[in-house]
Order: C-alpha cells, then sequence, then structure tokens
C-alpha cells in the first residue's frame, strides 16, 4: 500500500504525528493526553535530588510561618543569633547523618558536646594552653571518642543503640566529675582572652560570622564525601547492606569505625564553637540532643533504615529543629510542651519515613507509567482465503532449524562474506554457525548484554546495539569495543536522555555513520513491554560518526522506533515504528534532506527490524499482530491507567507479541507478500530476517533456534 504523504500525517513542521486519519476529534484528544502533570511528577519523584523535597517545603513552611507569627522574628540580630546555633547545631546532626547512613546510631553525642565543652574551657582557662593548640586538643579528643563508639560497634560487634547508650552515660558522668572538681576555679578565671578564640566565637570572614562559615565548609567537604569519594560510597553501602558491602569487597569495620569518627569529630568542632561564643559549662550542656539531633536528620530525610541520605538534608533537618526551637522560645512555650512537639515530630516523620520507603517504588511505578491517546484505523485482512498480500499462508513453518536448542532470543541474524551465520543470545554471546548446513556453533564473542541489532563496517567489524548498554564493536578476533553508550541530552527534560537505555538496530550509510534507534527514553531495556502500554513519543533515531567518534540524536519523539535500515541509494532511512504499525522515511541526503514522510502505514501487525532485499525491496518483521481489543485500548488510556493500579501486572491487558510474520515492501511502500507460520512451533515471534545467496534466514527474541527458508527464484548475496 502507498503512503500518501498528507497535513493528517505528516507534521508541517518536521515531525511525525500519532494519528493516522485526519480526524478532529482524534486530533484533539491525543494533544490533550500528551501533555500530562501526571508524567511530569513521576519522573520528579524518580529523581533523586527530589527526595529532600518534603522537608525542604516542610522548613519553608516553619520559617514563613514563624516570621509572620513572631514579632522580630526576622530582624538582623535574631537571624544572625539563630545562625549561629544553626552552625553549632547543624554540624551536630550532619555528624549524626553519617552514622545514620552508614546502618548505625550515635545517642552519645549529647555528652560528646557537653565533655568537649567543658575540656576546651578547662584547657584554656586552668591549663592556660594556647586557643589553637586546645582547639586541636579538643578535635582530637573528640575524633578519639568517636572511635571508642565504632570500636564497640564494628570490631565488637555491640549494638549501636546499646554501645552509644553506655558511651553517653560515661561521657556525661566524666563531665560531671569534671564539673566537681573544677567548676568554682573555672567560675573565677573570668572569660578567655585569646583573638583566635574571639575569632571563633563572635568573628566573621568577609562579614559572614566564623560558625557560619565553619558549617559551609563542613557541609561542602561532606556533599563531596559522600557522593563524590569511595568512602562516601561505602558508607552508604554499608548502610543499604552490610552482607552485600562485604562481599562487595568494602571492609565493613573500617567504615563503620570511620564514620563514628566523623560523628566525634564534627560534635567536637560544634563544641568549640559553642564555647567560644557562650564561654560558659555546666553539666546540663547538651542535655537531651542526641534525641533532638537524632529527629533533625530524620526530619531532613535521611532514612533510618540506613544507606538513604545526604549531608544537605541534614542541614535541612537542622534548620527546621533550630527555627521551630527559636519560635517557642521567642512565643514564651515552656520546655516541656517544646518536647513534647519534638517527640510528636520524631514519631510522625519515623512513621512517615518507614512507609515511604516500603511503598515508594509501588507509588513511583503507578505514577511513572502514563498511558496516551492513539488512534487505529481498521487493521488489514489477514484471512488465509483473502485476496491480500497479508493473507495467512504456511512459508516459514517448515524452515530449517540452525542452532536448535543452542542459541536462546537470536534477537537478528546476519552473514559475512564467508556464508558463515551470526545471531546474538540472551545470555550475552553471540553465535557463529559454519559449515554446509551450519552444524559448527562457536562463541565468537561475549558481549555482556542483550544483543539487538546487527551490522557489518567497512572494515568487516560487527556493529551491534546492546540493549541496556549502548553501542558496541566486535572486531574479526571477538575483540569488544564500546563505541558509545550516551548522547546529547535535551535540555529541557526532566529525566536525563544522554544514556542510551534501548538501543534497538542499526545501518550504516554509505558515508559510514552508523544510524541507531533507542526505542525508549524512560524504559529500560526489561521494562521494554511498558512502553508499549503507554504509547507515548519516548523514542529516537541517533547518528554516530566512526570518524569524529561524536553522537547526536537526529529524530526525537518518535513512538518506540524499532527497526532501521538505510535505502538502496543511501539517501534515506527507514525507521519502524513499533507500536504505530507504521514505516517512517527519513532524508539524509539530497533535496529533502531533514524531512521525514509515512513510507507505509496501518500494517496488520507491531514492526521490527528492516533489512533490504537483494531485488531493490525491503523485508519487515512483524513481531506481534495487532487485536481489535488492544486497538480499542489504545483509544482509551484512562482504562490503561486503571488496569494498571487496580490489577497485578501479570493480568494486564498486552499487546498480542507471540504470533508475527515477515512482509516483503517495495521502494514505494507497497506491500508485495507475507511469510507465516501459522502454528507458531517453528518461529513464535519474528523479529528479524536476513537475505542471503538466495535463502531467507529468520531471527525471533523468544525462538531457540534460527531459520532458514529457500526463496522462490533464487537471489544474490
Amino acid at each position: 500500500m502507498a503512503a500518501e504523504v498528507t497535513a493528517a500525517t505528516v507534521d508541517a513542521a518536521r515531525w511525525p504525528k500519532t494519528w493516522v486519519a485526519p480526524r478532529t476529534r482524534g486530533r484533539w484528544k491525543e494533544l490533550r493526553w500528551r501533555a500530562s502533570a501526571q508524567l511530569v511528577l513521576g519522573e520528579l519523584l524518580e529523581k533523586q535530588w527530589m527526595e529532600p523535597a518534603i522537608p525542604l517545603a516542610v522548613l519553608i513552611a516553619v520559617t514563613a510561618s514563624f516570621v509572620i507569627a513572631v514579632p522580630g522574628m526576622g530582624e538582623f540580630d535574631n537571624v544572625i543569633s539563630t545562625l549561629r546555633e544553626l552552625s553549632e547545631f547543624a554540624l551536630v546532626v550532619i555528624g549524626m547523618g553519617i552514622v545514620v547512613i552508614s546502618g548505625g546510631i550515635d545517642l552519645s553525642v549529647g555528652s560528646m558536646f557537653a565533655l568537649n565543652n567543658y575540656v576546651a574551657l578547662l584547657l584554656g582557662l586552668i591549663v592556660g594552653l594556647p586557643m589553637w593548640l586546645t582547639t586541636l586538643l579538643v578535635l582530637g579528643l573528640g575524633c578519639l571518642m568517636g572511635a571508642c563508639n565504632g570500636v564497640l560497634v564494628a570490631y565488637l560487634k555491640a549494638k549501636p543503640f546499646l554501645a552509644t547508650m553506655v558511651a553517653l552515660l560515661v561521657y556525661r558522668g566524666i563531665t560531671n566529675l569534671l564539673d566537681e572538681h573544677f567548676s568554682m576555679s573555672i567560675a573565677t578565671k573570668g572569660t578567655i582572652q585569646d583573638p583566635f578564640w574571639t575569632w571563633l566565637g563572635t568573628g566573621s570572614v568577609l562579614g559572614v560570622p566564623t560558625a557560619i562559615v565553619f558549617l559551609i565548609v563542613v557541609v561542602l567537604v561532606g556533599h563531596v564525601m559522600l557522593s563524590r569519594s569511595r568512602l562516601g560510597w561505602h558508607i552508604t553501602a554499608v548502610g543499604a547492606s552490610r552482607k552485600a558491602a562485604r562481599h562487595a569487597g568494602i571492609d565493613v569495620e573500617r567504615v563503620l569505625l570511620s564514620s563514628y569518627v566523623f560523628s566525634g569529630l564534627l560534635t567536637a568542632m560544634a563544641a568549640m564553637l559553642y564555647a567560644s561564643r557562650v564561654n560558659s559549662l555546666s553539666p546540663y550542656t547538651a542535655l537531651g540532643m542526641e534525641f533532638t539531633a537524632l529527629t533533625a536528620a530524620v526530619l531532613g530525610g535521611i532514612s533510618l533504615a540506613g544507606g538513604n541520605g545526604t549531608v544537605p538534608r541534614a542541614l535541612i533537618g537542622a534548620a527546621t529543629i533550630t527555627i521551630l526551637s527559636k519560635g517557642l522560645l521567642l512565643m514564651n512555650v515552656g520546655g516541656e510542651i517544646y518536647t513534647l512537639i519534638q517527640a510528636m515530630i520524631l514519631l510522625l516523620v519515623v512513621g512517615v519515613d518507614i512507609k515511604w520507603a516500603k511503598n515508594r517504588a509501588k507509588a513511583i511505578q503507578k505514577i511513572y507509567i502514563n498511558p496516551t491517546y492513539l488512534h487505529f484505523e481498521p487493521a488489514p485482512s489477514i484471512a488465509p482465503n483473502d485476496n491480500s498480500p497479508f493473507a495467512i499462508n504456511d512459508r516459514l513453518s517448515n524452515s530449517m532449524p540452525i542452532g536448535l536448542g543452542v542459541v536462546e532470543g537470536p534477537e537478528d541474524v546476519l552473514l559475512d562474506a564467508q556464508g558463515r551465520l551470526y545471531t546474538g543470545d540472551r545470555r550475552g554471546w553471540i553465535w557463529r554457525f559454519s559449515g554446509e548446513n551450519f552444524d559448527r556453533a562457536e562463541i565468537f564473542a561475549k558481549i555482556g548484554g542483550m544483543p539487538l541489532g546487527m551490522q557489518w563496517d567497512k572494515n568487516g567489524n560487527l556493529i551491534i546495539c546492546i540493549g541496556g548498554m549502548g553501542l558496541y564493536g566486535v572486531d574479526p578476533l571477538g575483540r569488544v569495543t564500546k563505541l558509545t553508550d550516551e548522547t546529547n541530552r535535551t535540555w529541557y527534560r526532566l529525566k536525563d536522555d544522554s544514556r542510551l537505555r534501548l538501543a534497538d538496530d542499526l545501518d550504516i550509510a554509505p558515508d559510514g555513520k552508523i544510524y541507531f534507534s533507542e526505542a525508549s527514553v524512560r524504559f529500560e531495556a526489561h521494562d521494554w513491554i511498558e512502553d508499549g502500554l503507554e504509547g507515548r513519543r519516548n523514542g529516537r533515531l541517533i547518528c554516530y560518526d566512526p570518524a569524529t567518534k561524536t553522537t547526536r540524536t537526529v529524530l526525537k519523539r518518535l513512538v518506540f522506533p524499532n527497526g532501521v535500515a538505510v535505502s538502496h541509494d543511501g539517501n534515506s532511512v527507514l525507521i519502524g515504528q513499533t507500536w504505530l504499525c507504521r514505516i517512517l522515511r527519513y532524508w539524509i541526503a539530497g533535496p529533502k534532506k531533514g524531512e521525514v514522510e509515512v513510507f507505509v502505514e496501518n500494517l496488520p501487525g507491531y514492526v521490527d527490524n528492516i533489512n533490504r532485499a537483494s531485488d531493490g525491496n525491503y523485508w519487515v518483521a512483524l513481531v506481534g499482530i495487532r487485536s481489535p481489543v488492544f486497538d480499542l485500548a489504545y483509544a482509551h488510556p484512562r482504562f490503561r491507567r486503571r488496569m494498571m493500579k487496580r490489577i497485578p501486572r501479570d493480568e494486564w491487558l498486552y499487546p498480542s507479541m507471540n504470533y508475527g510474520c515477515i512482509i516483503k515492501i517495495t521502494e514505494k511502500g507497497e506491500v508485495l507478500e507475507s511469510y507465516w507460520d501459522p502454528t507458531g512451533n517453528a518461529h513464535a515471534t519474528v523479529t528479524s530476517m536476513r537475505e542471503h545467496d538466495g535463502f531467507l534466514y529468520i531471527g525471533g527474541l523468544n525462538n531457540n533456534r534460527v531459520g532458514r527458508i529457500k526463496l522462490a527464484g533464487g537471489g544474490r548475496p
């Protein structure tokens, strides 16, 4: 059937429409369903940086409420005072957060804070050490106390809760003993007169208070350490699963020890800033701080289960608790009420954290898949006795099996100049069959992923699209080389589409450029069927230039582009759109360069690979056959959405992908003939075919063989 290019089928600007007929109602429905708030929400929730969105919103709401409700809350002096207090508290929360991310807990931070505060004033006033030396000694003491906790948890295998609870009692007891012996002496000494001490407490750097400068540096260094360094990755891995981390070769004990040392160091730093600002001591200093710090860490989005959290999240939680505390203080709310509020917040946040962690993936899945509207004309008849090129026959039923039971899922097939057959295997292998009846099988290469489309380049290298990995090459000796696994990113998309998720089929133009399809930028290779249920323009055509080693996207917003074939004259590329049951032509040379037009449409099945025939025509694989039920379901996106939300995945209505055929079309898009296996015994699916020396070789994603049939009238290689 010849495809007539009209305004109804081709976008006047550049892109092909998803509707097929000039129906006004269908146009409006397609446009209405194309834009979707659910689509944006699904991609937002998938983002890692969206996880602290709710804690950030809570911080903004709390800040705005107190600034409006409490007189003087927003004044400059009060803001500076709040920021100094925040700096000290946030350092403790960050230390607590690192421990929680590693899968532990540190209930001794309040006692460590009080003891370090006491030691700082004791060394400065009684011993008379220089304050820079005092600072180093106090920081060292903080590391030592953190290391003691780490040894108990990591090497002596004590439970973190019990170990740090004991440490809390020990450190608080030492503080009380020091207070009994030195409180009067320290009180009579007055304050420390030292420029460094004064700079720590009330000084500034370029107008920014010293404490805030320390906090900024710690936040930046801590964020880089957790997200970019090997130690940070190991801390997260240990928190997610100690067993898995150990199997991966991570020194779990050393990582746990390091996290507690960080907690001790940051707590000691906070105590130094507090001591230099307040210049007073009390055995009740930081009493209950451990629970306040834990509340802040969890409120910021650090999971108590471990393995999930960042330094900025700890800062958000610390800021929320600090502003809440300051606001209630200015409102003259008693400490008992504040403690009650804090306990309620911790209980609520922990409950939400556990519930969200348990159901997050399920919730995102229900939101993420967002079906759109597609309209189809009635499918052509495939009745056996119908006078139609699509009429069912048995031309594939008696095909000769090659590699029967040896290969698993030969999605594409290819032959070399010596007549040897190559095909992929779902186990990540490339098989080579040779001999008179292809009875000699050998593994040509192991590529580590599912091989899909294949083609030879001019140097005899095998170029392969690997699902989930990208575009790879295999030289004649079987050595594997990565060509590209990314392309230019679309700047306005929320989802990063620079990585290749589902490179599918390819062909090579006369100038050596490799054109290949990426079926979906929203779904991974193992979730390709979900793209079919969604039906959106998630795919693209990409070009890789071996001469410059550059990759660029040449066509975007295609509905599951699958098969790719360069035309016989090299001026255009044919692109099969699986879910739309049609083929596009994209001009890469000549007067129409850059234009897109419909080549053939309204096919009876779902288009897969496309390859050139020896007589100037094209072979097209239909991996599945349309059904009236699913055609109707495509026109009702609400039905598909409810289906995916309300019933189990294995009961969803899917496109029929287990009954396909091969068709032959002309350069003008006219269908000449078709090849079927009505029993499905030899070829349950057909995803590719190659013509070679008068034979047609058939591959199928779910088959356990490669088929071969003799073509009537012979052919040429």
